[in-house]
């Protein structure tokens, strides 16, 4: 038990120690490149849900939402994968991040039985998850891989880091759940709170996106193969 309290420290804590500082100048060219990223992703985002289930443009939106993501990132300047300090080494986080993308995804498993008598509810998760009963399994589940990982190097890699020193995991997860407005579903809009104070917490303890990402794709890859079934009418 004491390990386990030890390595969930290491996870969702302790800040590992790490020099990510950078210019003024840098800082502020990545606020501007986050802000307008921000604009355009989030945009092309709420566009992507409004288009029918199985059609073919919600695949190439989908991906366009992914590529604005990754490309305002990657202009915006560096990013971390970051490490864990557990039993004083440094180790990348994979096998803890998966386990919590499992765990969270099981949580929100248990409370989709709930969500399956509310009518609003259901209907509104119903909208999302359409696309995994009406489209084709694969290219589905290539998007939905592709934009956990976008999501990450944005929104726990770029914006976190633009950012700066003061509330972090709150400010980035508000400006998550924010974006997700543009979906008009509250049901994505609490998805994105709930989930991005846990991705929050493992990118300040990490310094990297590499946590959050494993655990996002993790808990996409449950939601796509558990919620449809069980939430079916």
């Amino acid at each position: 038990m004491r390990a386990l309290r030890a390595l969930a420290r290491a996870a969702f804590v302790d800040p590992v120690p790490r020099t990510h500082d950078e210019p003024d100048a840098a800082f502020r060219r990545r606020r501007i490149v986050v802000a307008v990223t921000l604009v355009v992703g989030a945009a092309l985002l709420g566009w992507s849900l409004t288009i029918r289930p199985g059609d073919p443009l919600f695949y190439a939106t989908t991906l366009a939402v992914a590529a604005t993501w990754v490309a305002g990132s990657l202009l915006s300047g560096r990013l971390h994968l970051g490490r864990i300090l557990y039993r004083d080494r440094l180790h990348r986080p994979v096998l803890t991040p998966i386990a919590t993308g499992l765990l969270v995804g099981g949580v929100f498993v248990a409370g989709a039985l709930v969500v399956a008598h509310i009518p609003p509810l259901r209907d509104f998760t119903g909208e999302v998850l359409d696309h995994a009963r009406y489209g084709a399994i694969v290219p589905i589940t290539v998007v939905t891989l592709l934009n956990g990982l976008a999501e990450e190097v944005f929104f726990r890699g770029a914006l976190f880091a633009a950012i700066g020193r003061r509330h972090p995991v709150l400010i980035s997860t508000v400006v998550y759940a924010l974006a997700t407005i543009a979906t008009a579903n509250p049901m994505l809009v609490f998805a994105a709170a709930v989930l991005g104070t846990v991705l929050g917490l493992q990118r300040r303890a990490s310094g990297g996106i590499l946590a959050p990402i494993l655990t996002h794709v993790t808990w996409s890859m449950v939601m796509l193969f558990a919620l449809p079934p069980l939430l079916r009418t």
